[in-house]
């Protein structure tokens, strides 16, 4: 095949289109900033350009619309595809595409035929249709695989990146009333069980994510001492890592736990979960705990709180977890398999 077709002319550069879905007002699309971090990072080495659907996949009408926009916009080099909008690449050159999947809780939260659609429409056919994929976590890629039935070959793990801006911050922990922090109320990050865990403990709870009726009223009815905000910036997002004394990322399912990350590089102690991609993200540098059980939860707070050594222990072995999830390091994993795939072209 003409390397013309793959690489820019000009400079050599391997020509990558990355296609992202249309971003939401107030939805924190965290696919769409890891990979413009990639690309920044490899800005010497990658031509890059941005397609973003014209339209939100609500409807099947809508999906097959930017199916085929994907499709008629596709490049002849590489086709990276992003941002659980896998099902774009129906219409393209399939030893052309790498996809990236960050979780599968699109089929986990279905039942039926609904289930049965969703799992074909976002993974079985789009992972036909891709030459790679990309998954953020091995907890992901055994999804992947479990679901599409495909060669675990076909499956490589690049972990995701953590953002720079996140750096260590020094603080006294409040053994009296001690902060924490937890972002996000989607259906798994397991809110409920968190403030059965906390309640009647002297602590504040920042919350991170905008509070629904039925929230306020488990919060006042437990009497919990919190704050709440949302639709925060990097920078203040980073203001309450330093502002907290622990990080709670105690869901029930991730594809990855880039919260866990955050709070190693701040040097927050984190208590996350015993299931799913969290303790492949979190190594020892965490507390883990039953997101299923409202008694351990409440006991690894009260170990946190309580026991000084630990915390500095786990905070040290933080330092060491973060330097795994170094963005250079991932761009230049990127790169390698846009090179992989460009020779398996010709």
């Amino acid at each position: 095949m003409n390397t013309m077709l793959e690489t820019n002319s000009l400079d050599n550069k391997i020509d990558v289109i990355f296609f992202q879905r249309k971003p939401r007002p107030g939805f924190n699309f965290s696919m769409e900033y890891i990979f413009s971090d990639v690309r920044n990072r490899l800005a010497g080495k990658i031509s890059a350009t941005v397609k973003i659907s014209k339209y939100f996949n609500d409807v099947l009408p809508v999906k097959l619309y930017n199916i085929i926009e994907a499709g008629i916009k596709q490049g002849k080099g590489i086709n990276h595809i992003i941002g659980e909008v896998h099902f774009l690449n129906f219409f393209m050159r399939k030893n052309h595409v790498i996809l990236t999947i960050h979780d599968c809780n699109m089929v986990e939260r279905k039942q039926g035929l609904s289930r049965l659609l969703i799992k074909n429409l976002y993974l079985c056919w789009p992972v036909k249709r891709a030459k790679y994929i990309t998954c953020v976590s091995l907890f992901t890629k055994n999804q992947v695989v479990k679901y599409s039935k495909c060669a675990e070959s076909k499956v490589l793990v690049i972990p995701v990146a953590v953002h720079p801006i996140f750096k260590p911050s020094e603080k006294e922990f409040n053994t009296l009333k001690p902060t924490i922090l937890h972002i996000g109320l989607g259906y798994n990050k397991n809110i409920f069980r968190l403030l059965d865990a906390i309640e009647g403990l002297s602590c504040h709870l920042s919350i991170v994510g905008e509070l629904s009726p039925g929230h306020i009223e488990a919060l006042n009815a437990k009497g919990i001492d919190y704050s709440n905000s949302y639709n925060l910036s990097q920078e203040e997002i980073y203001q309450k890592y330093i502002d907290c004394d622990i990080m709670s990322f105690v869901s029930t399912s991730e594809g990855f736990g880039m919260p866990i990350i955050e709070a190693n590089c701040v040097e927050r102690v984190v208590i996350t979960s015993n299931v799913s991609s969290m303790p492949e993200v979190a190594g020892n540098a965490a507390c883990l705990v039953d997101p299923f059980d409202v008694a351990s939860m409440r006991e690894g707070f009260e170990r946190l709180i309580a026991d000084h050594d630990y915390r500095n222990k786990l905070i040290e072995n933080g330092r060491l977890n973060r330097l795994r999830f170094d963005g250079d390091n991932i761009a230049n994993e990127y790169h390698k398999l846009y090179l992989k795939t460009l020779s398996e072209l010709r």
